[in-house]
């Protein structure tokens, strides 16, 4: 049995029909970002920690080639 099956079991041996109903739909709230107060977890984030984690070069381009260093 996997964690998720367990949890559940878990939710239904302590919570009522009705108080199960009002998670439920808590929980459909959430997933559709009508409550902002709480935002689930991003595993993205922990998966990935640096994407798009990039710094812009402050010098400016090259406009012009540079010149070539003479051969001793």
């Amino acid at each position: 049995m996997d964690k998720l099956s367990r949890f559940i079991i878990w939710l239904c041996s302590h919570f009522t029909r009705l108080e199960l109903e009002h998670i439920v739909n808590q929980l459909t709230d959430i997933l559709k970002n009508k409550n902002t107060e709480i935002k689930p977890k991003d595993d993205f984030k922990e998966k990935y920690p640096n994407y798009r984690n990039f710094s812009v070069d402050p010098k400016l381009p090259l406009t012009e080639q540079p010149e070539s260093k003479k051969k001793l």
